[in-house]
């Protein structure tokens, strides 16, 4: 390793070339000619053969180093940081601290370095105080600088974040809309196309064989018919609802109406279906109650609710509906005497994505779209939905609905 230590004697035009190198580093935009040329008199050559270690990480090495020529890498074992070549530099804040080297230096190539020590470099600065405040001015022209690189990556940071937070949204919606599709696929493939399968087989033996059936059979088969289809209808119907809501063409239509007609009407149109059972169906306290909300949406709550616990409650069973009231909402609760809800299955109710559809207690069919389409309207009139329930000693589905307009 070779250190030459350039003198007064040497041509003013190699120091130029210096002041040159030296005005490249941030840290001495600030100075003028005149420092630069005294800070270019106290560079030390220093040349090194390819592989050699210039020093090594966590070595005291307090110096700035300028590439004059060849290559240098900075490293730590086979991890490469960098590499620096001709008019690069390094080692620009090991004249201002007293930290260890952090990066091992070798040489790729035969290098020529310039090296201004931190001792000459103090030297200096003791003997001319405009140089320090150059410096000085220079350093702080770099923090305000990194002061506003800092804001700026701040700001792209809350960005990201912002964007990182609207793709978790839409990853969201995706799975959202995947479990849709999955589900209305299922739908098509097996609830609706079954029905249809057995009305077409019952409907074919009919007009095949009908001459040859009893009077006691062929009321059999018609009763079956209009089972199969009254369950195909009522899928469609939800379907229809249901594909509607997704596309985003269902309209809401809020209106102060009293909850007591809808009420009523809903167990007049399902109290024959709760008779043939042998279920007593009721309301406990049968007075007005108004409510802002959409009427078709609501009666369908009601419907699809009464509709379920009358198919879950065995014969001679009970079902009451009941409405209580606070100071903004409405609280209307369908109870019934049946078989009730498996915690397991109560944290499935409400969700697209594992909806159970169990037979009822005279194996009637469901559609899996039923509490699904409940919790969407109930949440379109800025209400809630949920169930309390014991198995084998029924359950209480309630919703909310607002008394009043929202202001806000």
């Amino acid at each position: 390793m070779l250190f030459k230590v350039f003198n007064r004697g040497k041509d003013e035009s190699l120091y130029a070339g210096y002041e040159s190198l030296l005005r490249s580093i941030p840290l001495f935009m600030g100075v003028d000619s005149e420092g630069l040329g005294k800070i270019a008199k106290s560079l030390v050559s220093k040349s090194i053969k390819a592989g050699e270690v210039l020093f090594n990480k966590g070595d005291y090495d307090f110096a700035l180093y300028i590439v004059v020529s060849g290559q240098v890498k900075a490293h730590d074992g086979n991890h490469t940081f960098a590499t620096f070549g001709p008019r690069q530099f390094f080692g620009e804040y090991s004249m201002l601290d007293s930290l260890a080297r952090s990066t091992t230096i070798t040489a790729l190539r035969d290098t020529e370095l310039l090296r201004l020590d931190q001792g000459q470099f103090n030297l200096l600065l003791d003997k001319n105080p405009l140089l320090s405040r150059a410096l000085l001015k220079t350093l702080v022209w770099r923090l305000r600088d990194y002061n506003v690189i800092e804001a700026e990556l701040t700001a792209k940071n809350q960005e990201i974040k912002r964007q990182k937070e609207e793709m978790d949204v839409q990853r969201k919606e995706l799975v959202s809309l995947n479990q849709t599709k999955d589900k209305f696929f299922a739908i098509i493939a097996h609830d609706l196309k079954n029905p249809f399968g057995a009305v077409l087989s019952l409907s074919e033996l009919l007009a095949r064989e009908f001459e040859s059936f009893e009077p006691e059979k062929l009321h059999m088969f018609i009763q079956q018919i209009y089972k199969y289809s009254n369950n195909t209808f009522n899928l469609l119907e939800n379907l229809l609802q249901w594909s509607l809501l997704q596309t985003g063409r269902t309209v809401v239509n809020l209106k102060s109406l009293n909850m007591a007609e809808i009420i009523n009407e809903n167990i007049d149109l399902l109290k024959a279906n709760a008779l043939q059972k042998g279920i007593e169906l009721a309301w406990v306290n049968p007075d007005d109650h108004f409510v802002y909300c959409d009427r078709d949406m609501i009666t369908t709550v009601l419907r699809n609710l009464i509709s379920n616990a009358i198919k879950f409650t065995p014969a001679k069973g009970r079902i009451e509906v009941e409405v209580v009231k606070d100071s903004e909402y409405l609280k209307v609760m369908v109870r019934d005497s049946g078989v009730g809800i498996s915690p397991e299955n109560q944290q499935k109710l409400f969700r697209i994505d594992s909806n159970p559809s169990t037979p009822g207690t005279n194996e009637e069919e469901g559609t899996g779209l039923g509490l699904i389409l409940c919790k969407e309207f109930v949440e379109k009139n800025r209400g809630t939905i949920a169930v309390e329930s014991t198995e084998g000693k029924g359950s209480t589905f309630f919703f909310t609905i607002p008394r009043f307009e929202n202001k806000s």
